[in-house]
């Protein structure tokens, strides 16, 4: 019997990682396809047009080498185009992320959460839902984190300068009396442990990625004979630094098999460039 086909995953950059971690760690059989599109980064700061443009043309990428199944592991992206891809590839299994304000909501004892992502994530129309849906008479801070996202992505996770970002970040939240701190952006992950170090223990920290990675085994075709995993990464950007980066945010598993892929734009499409 053929294999299904690979998780597709992709992300703007490798902040997508800290997801594809976590579906690794729960179906390590499970070959996958990882997608950076590092030529756009950062979506946050896009427009929500372009995202859902940038998206649908990973998604045509993914789909022609063969995956059965996509994440989106990218909250903007999310935001932008979940809804979106779901009704243009109705055939197509797609999992989304969305900021984990429920489960914050139904456990704070303050009253106060607080949610950092990018202003695509705050201003995309799921994250005014999910506000309105689960917030009840909890107060829900909302707080965007400038230089975040490419702090991780120039492997800048624990310097003075990426501290001094948190603590603008987090500051507010703080004051105001969080006790839950919902990760919306999958490059947040990566500064885990600042973040907790610098929130301090009264304040849990929410990360979404194991929670996409249960759904993400519920809606895929799992292979019927336990096998090598296969993973894949392509980035539409630099390939050295993004090789490098991979190597030093997750762990390579010596029982999988591991290939680095470059990709290029090209009048709205993606398609493959020698590395």
């Amino acid at each position: 019997m053929s294999s299904p086909g690979p998780i597709g995953v992709f992300d703007s950059g490798i902040g997508g990682l800290s997801v594809w971690r976590e579906i690794v760690r729960r179906l390590p059989t499970e070959d996958t396809i990882y997608l950076a599109d590092q030529a756009h980064i950062p979506y946050g700061s896009r427009s929500l047009a372009e995202v859902r443009e940038f998206s649908e043309a990973i998604t045509r990428f993914l789909l022609g080498q063969g995956v059965q199944a996509i994440v989106l592991a990218c909250n903007t992206a999310s935001g932008a185009a979940l809804s979106y891809l779901r009704e243009r590839f109705p055939d197509v299994p797609f999992v989304g992320l969305e900021p984990a304000v429920k489960p914050a909501t139904a456990h704070t004892h303050s009253g106060v959460i607080g949610v950092i992502a990018t202003p695509g994530t705050f201003h995309a129309d799921r994250f005014a839902n999910l506000i309105q849906r689960y917030s009840g008479d909890v107060t829900v801070l909302s707080q965007t984190c400038p230089g975040l996202v490419e702090a991780v992505e120039s492997g800048q996770l624990d310097t003075p300068d990426t501290d001094a970002l948190l603590c603008a970040c987090l500051a507010p939240l703080i004051e105001a009396g969080i006790d839950q701190l919902v990760l919306g952006c999958t490059h947040y992950p990566f500064l885990r442990p600042a973040i907790e170090r610098l929130v301090g223990e009264d304040v849990s920290v929410i990360d979404p990625a194991p929670a996409v990675a249960r759904q993400t085994g519920r809606v895929i075709q799992h292979s019927a004979e336990t096998h090598q995993a296969h993973h894949t990464f392509y980035t539409s950007g630099n390939p050295v630094p993004f090789t490098e980066m991979v190597g030093t945010l997750v762990q390579v598993n010596a029982d999988s098999w591991f290939d680095y892929r470059a990709v290029q734009w090209l009048d709205g499409q993606l398609l493959d460039r020698p590395t």
